[in-house]
């Protein structure tokens, strides 16, 4: 066994592990992790900030299913990474973060990058958070970790690594390879909800972002099932967006609360039915629930389940479609498009001006293409209207909400994609949470279309407080001239003002050599 520095070794055992990819920032603290990168044969993507590289790592890992790994430094490196972490925990992304760590902290005060408890403050927000104090210890946690995501919901974890241990020399990591079969749901309780989906003549299936790994098999339950089908917005594309059953991604539509008390069976496939599934607590329906899910807590949660399963989705719809016939539903194909109608016409008069622009954009971009998206009204109405035809296509930062997640995370992704081509939509202000990437996507040449949606303000924030009778407050923002800014950072940039105009745009920025900006407004869409 060679003996190397262990932050050389950690580099070498990632490569081992199957690891292909290291995004983040060198510091003084870290530097000894980035010793053994080019040795190892890692590709490191240098972000011009740890939340860059966080939000990269977590783009990287949706785009490929490998877990997206980062390098931060101690203290404000580890504090800027916080953000994708706690986005990477509400969204079930595989992502690890390696943070070196002060030695000593209880005797010495004053130390570059001290903070009062590292660990304790990535516990916050990190599936788990642990401090390496051997070389072993720091194996065995990225062993753990590997396995995890395998076998468990996907979450982000954090080991911290001392200083003085990352520069200490140590044994290479002990060959290991672990592969683990999922155990399958019992043949009783597959043979009870196959009964149970033949009997129901209103059933509803509801797909989540935890049947994305089911998607050959998930919607092949939901067509032979007959049931009527919604999809989260993680879970779109794992059904036919056009099928004659389909409700789509509008599980927030209030009208839903009157399909699901039509329901006499619901079967939910890997979702939480979150608040930024539903916007209400009620599902509203009146009948049995049956939940799938590889996750105890979310069986555990407010919707009262007669029928937990715990249990992985792929594992799950396997087992399911053996055993099932096809069935027949009460469902009328025709009430189901008029309300898909309907709904489509509420969106568009919730936020006028959008809809023409999702279409448009949507007439252009090839089928395969990822599309990464921030917290702005020009998502939010595509998550509704813009229909997916593949599972894992489009990222949206759910849950935890986290403003300039897009531009980062799609250079992780095309990073990851390769030739495939990727997307960012992004809002006006929540860009500017870090346009400083754009140096990176510059600087590694990404075909990227960088979509900016302008309207001038914080109108979702303007909105809700119009709603609330608060006089709307610091809602509106001096913007720059966005398109000499990306020009400024060596990127392309168009700015235009008609539909035609702006699919040529994104045409055109699809068969770029670099990224391109595309500056849209609601004169774009002549609003």
């Amino acid at each position: 066994m060679s003996t190397k520095p262990l932050g050389a070794q950690l580099s070498h055992m990632l490569k081992d592990r199957g690891v292909e990819v290291i995004f983040g920032i060198p510091g003084v603290h870290n530097q000894e992790m980035y010793r053994g990168i080019e040795e190892a044969g890692l590709t490191h993507v240098l972000a011009r900030n740890e939340q860059g590289a966080g939000f990269m790592a977590d783009g990287y890992a949706r785009a490929t299913g490998k877990p997206g790994v980062a390098y931060v430094i101690t203290g404000p490196g580890l504090c800027n990474i916080l953000n994708p972490v706690g986005q990477a925990y509400s969204d079930s992304v595989p992502m690890m973060v390696i943070a070196s760590c002060l030695d000593e902290t209880v005797a010495t005060r004053g130390q570059l990058h001290q903070m009062l408890d590292q660990e304790g403050a990535a516990a916050t927000v990190a599936d788990w958070s642990e401090t390496a104090r051997t070389a072993n210890a720091a194996y065995h946690m990225i062993d753990r970790a590997l396995l995890e995501f395998q076998t468990s919901r996907p979450r982000p974890k954090l080991m911290n690594v001392p200083i003085a241990l990352l520069q200490g020399d140590a044994a290479s990591a002990p060959q290991r390879s672990v592969q683990v079969a999922l155990d399958a749901p019992s043949t009783a309780q597959v043979t009870r909800i196959v009964q149970m989906l033949t009997d129901a003549k209103r059933p509803i299936v509801i797909l989540g972002g935890g049947a994305r790994k089911a998607f050959k098999t998930a919607g092949q339950v939901a067509t032979k099932s007959g049931a009527a089908v919604f999809m989260t917005n993680a879970g779109r594309g794992l059904y036919p967006d056009d099928a004659p059953r389909s409700f789509g991604a509008c599980l927030g539509r209030t009208g839903s609360l009157e399909v699901f008390a039509q329901a006499d069976l619901v079967l939910v496939l890997g979702s939480e039915l979150s608040e930024c599934d539903l916007w209400r607590d009620p599902l509203g329906h009146d009948c049995p629930l049956i939940r799938v899910d590889i996750d105890p807590q979310v069986l555990a949660d407010r919707h009262i389940v007669t029928d937990p399963v715990l249990a992985d989705c792929t594992v799950f719809c396997d087992a399911l479609l053996k055993a099932m016939e096809p069935s027949r539903s009460d469902w009328d194909a025709a009430a189901i498009k008029a309300t898909r109608a309907q709904w489509r016409a509420e969106t568009d008069a919730d936020r006028p001006g959008i809809v023409p622009l999702v279409d448009a954009l949507r007439a252009v971009l090839p089928v395969e293409t990822m599309i990464f998206s921030d917290m702005t009204q020009f998502a939010y109405v595509a998550n509704e209207t813009y229909p997916m035809d593949r599972a894992g296509h489009w990222h949206h930062p759910s849950g935890f909400g986290t403003l300039g997640y897009a531009l980062p995370a799609a250079i992780g992704g095309k990073v990851g994609a390769g030739d495939k081509p990727v997307i960012s939509i992004n809002g006006d202000s929540g860009f500017q949470y870090n346009i400083q990437e754009l140096a990176t996507a510059v600087e590694l040449g990404l075909s990227l279309p960088i979509i900016v949606w302008d309207n001038g303000k914080l109108k979702e924030i303007e909105d809700s407080m119009v709603n609330a009778q608060i006089a709307p407050n610091a809602v509106i923002a001096r913007n720059p001239d966005f398109c000499k800014l990306a020009e400024a950072y060596g990127a392309s940039a168009a700015a235009p003002r008609s539909l035609e105009a702006f699919k040529q745009a994104v045409t055109d920025a699809l068969a770029a050599d670099g990224p391109t900006l595309i500056h849209v407004t609601p004169e774009t869409a002549g609003a």
